[in-house]
């Protein structure tokens, strides 16, 4: 970290506060002020080609925030005082406010209450309402740009992508194809197509639904697969993702992720209205922190290594955590049960026809058979505790209404299982059989294969 300057412009530093790609903000005192302001530091690099370019975008970016913080005065927008840009820095001076990133609030271990969530969603609403009517779109609604205290004051920052949408659309391109963050951006915006309000209330519904449910309503493996989705997709169910959160909350994220501009919501007013009406139904007592215990043993299993954090942490909420004695039935052959487990603790008997097949342990899984199998759907085998167990207690009932993520890793895990259950029973089978026909093989290991003519 490089030494802290003891003053900037006519500002003395305090410390730094925080640190991004191409600024430093620092907390620094004023006489001119009563109270102590942040200030935000961007020092020029050389005057190679490509980092002039570079610094003429900086410097635009400064004077839009600037131009646009000024004309706004709301109680959840950070208030700019000055920007300075000189020939080897600029400096943008603003309110300092103690608080966090929404990005603190958006892993499921910490989410916040749902109730606590809907007022600052709701104090979002009603900032970007006000900026609108004063001629402003942000254009880069996100967590990281969205600050909140103890208390839950919220303060939306960084105007520099702002549009001004009294200006005309012409005269006020900007020099960024595509500004925003894209998991949080509009499908207009994605297509580049003119942007209004109602390109903020999408993205303010996205993280919504981020803080609810600890992910991203869309997620992909590449950028294509996922600006795909953002245009094509419809949401998962936030109460299915997190039962915490009550079903009338579906219909407010459906309607402020709507792709169709004209059935989103008009205005942050009207999002908030409906925000507010979920909020009057819920319990503020009702809340309990996840156990983060029992995450922490799933997290350590080798059945979930491809799984995400957030992905565990849906499982652990559509499963059953089970404890039972030894010389429990767990499953019978034969049964049309679907459910299926993950041993944690203990040791579990598997058998067929009355034979002992093997012996599980922690981290396996069992009963899966019925789940796979898509015609008979019954199990193949029997399953007996012989000693106290824990598992996880999976029911195919509550996985059909999981993420099409955490399905997907279920299907493709099993089918890992299976296979390599079945090279182990062939290895067995083969202990004892006559030797194997030889075949002929290339130099390079493949298949001698010879192209007969007719």
């Amino acid at each position: 970290m490089s030494n802290v300057p003891q003053n900037i412009g006519k500002y003395r530093i305090v410390r730094e506060i925080g640190r991004g790609a191409t600024a430093i903000v620092y907390l620094a005192e004023n006489p001119a002020y009563p109270e102590p302001v942040a200030l935000k530091h961007v020092q020029f690099a050389d005057k190679a080609k490509d980092e002039a370019k570079w610094n003429r975008r900086l410097v635009k970016l400064l004077k839009a925030e600037k131009a646009v913080a000024s004309r706004l005065d709301h109680p959840n927008i950070i208030r700019i005082f000055e920007a300075v840009i000189e020939p080897e820095q600029a400096f943008v001076v603003m309110e300092y406010f103690p608080g966090w990133s929404l990005e603190r609030f958006c892993s499921f271990e910490r989410l916040l209450p749902v109730h606590r969530t809907i007022s600052i969603v709701f104090k979002c609403c009603m900032a970007l309402d006000y900026a609108y009517r004063n001629g402003i779109v942000h254009r880069d609604i996100k967590p990281a740009n969205i600050l909140v205290d103890e208390h839950d004051n919220v303060k939306i920052t960084d105007f520099g992508l702002a549009l001004n949408v009294d200006k005309k659309v012409d005269t006020d391109s900007t020099f960024i194809m595509g500004v925003g963050s894209p998991a949080y951006m509009s499908p207009e915006q994605i297509k580049n197509y003119p942007l209004n309000q109602k390109t903020d209330l999408y993205s303010l519904g996205v993280v919504l639904f981020h803080m609810l449910t600890g992910r991203l309503p869309f997620r992909a493996g590449n950028p294509a697969q996922l600006i795909y989705k953002i245009i094509n997709a419809d949401p998962p169910s936030v109460s299915q993702i997190n039962p915490d959160v009550p079903e009338q909350m579906d219909a407010v994220i459906r309607k402020a992720l709507e792709k169709d501009l004209y059935s989103r919501y008009k205005n942050g007013a009207e999002f908030a209205k409906d925000l507010s009406a979920v909020r009057y139904k819920i319990l503020d007592d009702k809340y309990v922190p996840p156990d983060t215990s029992r995450f922490s043993m799933l997290r350590r299993q080798v059945f979930f290594t491809e799984f995400d954090d957030i992905e565990v942490w849906e499982v652990l909420r559509i499963c059953a955590w089970r404890k039972v004695d030894e010389f429990t039935t767990l499953m019978r052959e034969g049964d049309a049960d679907q459910r299926f487990g993950l041993l944690l603790e203990g040791e579990i008997e598997l058998s067929v026809k009355d034979r002992k097949l093997t012996t599980l342990g922690p981290g396996e899984v069992f009963g899966e058979t019925a789940w796979m199998d898509q015609r008979d759907h019954r199990q193949q085998l029997s399953a007996v505790a012989t000693k106290p167990c824990t598992y996880l207690e999976i029911n195919p009932a509550a996985l059909a209404l999981a993420t099409d993520e955490v399905r997907e890793l279920f299907r493709n895990q099993l089918s890992t299982v299976a296979v390599q259950r079945l090279g182990e029973l062939a290895r067995r089978l083969a202990e004892g059989a006559e030797p194997a026909t030889r075949g002929n093989y290339t130099a390079t290991g493949g298949l001698d294969l010879q192209l007969v003519e007719d």
